[in-house]
């Protein structure tokens, strides 16, 4: 059993830093690919870098995926929330990200990049609006059908969106939920939990840390619950940025990304943003804290200074 220390910079096997911020994990090949923002010391966008491990806390670096040079519009671009999906049918990695232009947040695009390894390099496929929607803070979910959703962000933050993914994931094919008119809501995560599925989200509020909340339902196109906080006021000073089934040796929770996730835990995985104590985006610290369901739509979080993660019972523990 393996165990990370919260509210640190997480270092990878030549321990270097590992710069993953607003990232996201997807499973292949016996590994866990971890990717996530690596950015400039200004904050602008210097590539997306994946990590990869066996045990969820010994990391190793395999490179950057995609760069400012992987494609002109990237040259002078902020690039965010770095997500990948996996395509069952064409078998390639899909990544999706938040897009804008340095110097200002009015793009509100999301951008698309694809390889056929999940350690890329990725070809960049460009930038849009789904559906002619803005775009912010995303999140991507494979569901247990095979059917890709994308969940943004839109109307200058004050909705979330969820949409069906084309066959390809390469695009949004129909607006089939519009969440929360109106609450402006972020930094989404979702994940399927013996039959429902929880969404978390924060509020807005730029770098600082604000109370975290989720709600549930039973089909991710369906009906959602009303919003409820979990963790505290701040949620331990950090914010969403994927949830993850802790996998099981064996098969058994596969990923926050498909799979049902029943009978293992789960784990919240934040980012404790540096620009909080004047600092650039790389200085940033992770937050990874297991999730506790008090009854099938409900979950909590506590705070943990170390947690265990052992991949073969598919356990995560305080400590």
């Amino acid at each position: 059993m393996q165990q990370i220390i919260n509210g640190t910079q997480f270092t990878d096997t030549d321990g270097n830093p590992v710069h993953a911020h607003g990232g996201g994990l997807v499973e292949a090949d016996g590994f866990h690919y971890w990717f996530g923002e690596d950015r400039h010391p200004d904050n602008t966008f210097r590539s997306v870098l994946a990590y990869r491990s066996v045990d969820l806390v010994t990391w190793e670096f395999r490179g950057p995926v995609l760069t400012q040079e992987s494609d002109p519009e990237l040259r002078d671009a902020n690039i965010e929330r770095p997500k990948v999906i996996r395509n069952p049918v064409t078998g390639q990695f899909v990544l999706w990200m938040h897009k804008e232009a340095v110097g200002h947040y009015r793009e509100a695009r999301a951008a698309v990049a694809v390889s056929d390894t999940p350690d890329g390099p990725y070809t960049y496929r460009g930038s849009f609006r789904p559906l002619g929607h803005m775009s912010r803070d995303l999140t991507v979910h494979r569901d247990t059908d095979g059917t890709g959703y994308l969940i943004s962000a839109a109307n200058d933050n004050e909705d979330l969106h969820v949409y069906r993914l084309t066959d390809d994931y390469l695009g949004a094919a129909e607006l089939v939920r519009v969440l929360w008119a109106g609450l402006s809501r972020e930094a989404p995560a979702v994940f399927r939990r013996g039959g429902v599925y929880f969404l978390l989200t924060s509020g807005c509020s730029g770098w600082r840390p604000n109370q975290q909340r989720y709600a549930t339902a039973d089909a991710i196109d369906g009906e959602w619950s009303e919003l409820r906080d979990f963790g505290d006021a701040t949620t331990y000073a950090s914010q969403t940025a994927y949830a993850l089934a802790v996998p099981r040796a064996g098969g058994a929770g596969a990923g926050a990304d498909s799979g049902d996730g029943a009978g293992v835990d789960h784990l919240y995985l934040g980012d404790r943003w540096a620009a909080n104590w004047d600092e650039p985006v790389n200085a940033s610290r992770y937050v990874w804290l297991p999730l506790t369901f008090p009854t099938p739509r409900t979950l909590s979080m506590a705070w943990s200074d170390k947690v265990a993660i052992d991949v073969t019972d598919g356990t995560a523990r305080p400590l």
